[in-house]
């Protein structure tokens, strides 16, 4: 049952109770307030506030399925938009898989994403963090003397989901962040780097620890050379290595598999990755900012393992692509209240190894340390697995940390990535993001001296 807020329930009842015989319907509504504070130079560079309502309403009949949103929670325009779903239902094609969650008896880990804190904190505040970040970020190295752009964002929403079958959930959250990019300058070149934190508490937000860490990212890489094409053992630090995860993650959807587009598909039970590697996706895990209760249908959020030990355990999956698959949902709806639910991996948490960061490059004789991706989103395809990106970062030899270089290209493939992992880092943390991550060290990966043009990730 619901406990959340009295309007909202009201609101979203009122057009559930409306179902006639035959006909499921789902309804989201929710409402959110967010601000974004950049500054520059010591002075607010912008400031932006806004709130937003919204709703959500999917109709199912005969297997038709139609949706429609809209940007308002008054009841005259939540009726026209329960109307417009009804029409583009009666146009939908059938589909014999199409139909709301079914209540599968699982119990909710209870989870207090909300932040009386961030809610609180007015925006003097808010633009205090913003430039005692840049403050400190200006303040550790005579090399930086800027940063292209120190920010702070936060956020708080609620939203309610009912189902005609009875299902019906409230949630809400609040988390806010602060970042920084600093621009490191010497003998005519220009380096950036980039650092975030985030909390449900403002005061929380550990900005000196966010100051040194993105100018160490800058400064580090001053002088960087592009070193000639070789076979090296790369040294993904955690949240590369998480990126990494999660890139594999989004081919073991359900909605990847059932169209034909993973390169896991029917690989369940088999070794697909080394021994030492195990990842989970387990949004009850209340250490994380990201831990939630309830999925975009409306059922308990759990525990899914993917990869443990190497070996595929199954796919995620909301209600359509577990009934299209023959399997139960795996409580994996991600969505928006105007938005239709999707699959997706909610938190994913990889398992830790032993050693430190210091002793896993210790042990590598002939490698590059990654601090940066460039290029992901066009430079891995998710159906074949072919993986070629640009990437920065601090060659190792003998153990130690050298030069920096840039504009490298890592090679492989996905798959032989994950069979080629050497070691998993015991540094594990949660990352700003909210996933549980850990180093990654692969061995023997292609490392060449072409250049991208893409954006970087992070740095």
């Amino acid at each position: 049952m619901s406990g959340g807020d009295a309007d909202l329930v009201a609101l979203a009842r009122s057009l559930v109770d409306s179902a006639t015989a035959g006909e499921q319907i789902e309804v989201a509504v929710g409402r959110s307030t967010s601000t974004s504070v950049k500054v520059f130079g010591g002075e607010v560079e912008s400031f932006t506030s806004a709130s937003t309502d919204g709703a959500g309403v999917r109709v199912i009949r005969d297997g038709r399925q139609g949706f429609a949103h809209c940007g308002s929670l008054e009841p005259d325009v939540l009726v026209e938009t329960l109307a417009e779903a009804r029409d583009n239902c009666r146009f939908a094609e059938p589909d014999e898989f199409n139909g709301l969650a079914e209540p599968d008896g699982v119990e909710p880990v209870a989870q207090d994403g909300w932040s009386d804190a961030v809610v609180a904190l007015g925006n003097d505040g808010k633009v205090g963090i913003a430039l005692e970040l840049e403050r400190l970020t200006t303040g550790i190295d005579h090399r930086v003397t800027s940063a292209r752009t120190t920010a702070y964002h936060d956020g708080w929403g609620e939203s309610e989901v009912v189902l005609s079958n009875g299902i019906e959930v409230f949630q809400r959250s609040g988390s806010c962040s602060a970042s920084t990019s600093p621009m490191a300058r010497a003998d005519g070149e220009t380096q950036m780097g980039w650092a975030v934190d985030a909390s449900r508490d403002p005061s929380a937000l550990d900005l000196d620890q966010v100051a040194a860490d993105a100018v160490q990212r800058a400064v580090r890489l001053l002088g960087a050379t592009k070193p000639p094409s070789s076979r090296r053992t790369i040294l993904l630090e955690p949240r590369l290595a998480i990126t990494l995860v999660s890139l594999v993650a989004g081919m073991l959807s359900g909605d990847a598999v059932t169209k034909g587009r993973s390169p896991f598909a029917d690989r369940v039970g088999e070794s697909v990755a080394s021994p030492l590697l195990t990842f989970v996706d387990d949004p009850t895990r209340s250490e994380s900012i990201a831990a939630d209760e309830y999925d975009g249908e409306g059922l308990a959020c759990r525990r899914n393992d993917l990869i443990v030990d190497g070996v595929l355990q199954g796919f995620l999956h909301d209600s359509y692509t577990g009934r299209r698959s023959g399997e139960a949902s795996t409580a994996s709806a991600v969505r928006g209240v105007r938005s239709l639910p999707g699959v997706g991996a909610q938190l994913l948490v990889m398992t830790p190894g032993e050693r430190s960061f210091e002793e896993l490059v210790a042990g590598i004789d002939r490698g590059l340390y990654v601090t940066s991706f460039a290029g992901l989103h066009s430079g891995v395809n998710p159906v074949s697995g072919d993986f070629s990106v640009g990437a920065d970062g601090l060659l190792i030899d003998g153990g130690q940390l050298g030069a920096p270089v840039r504009e490298v290209t890592i090679a492989s493939t996905l798959q032989r990535l994950l069979l080629d992992v050497a070691e998993v880092g015991g540094d594990f943390e949660w990352t700003p993001g909210g996933s549980g991550a850990c180093s990654l060290v692969i061995d023997d990966v292609a490392v060449s001296d072409s250049a991208s043009d893409l954006a970087p990730l992070g740095d």
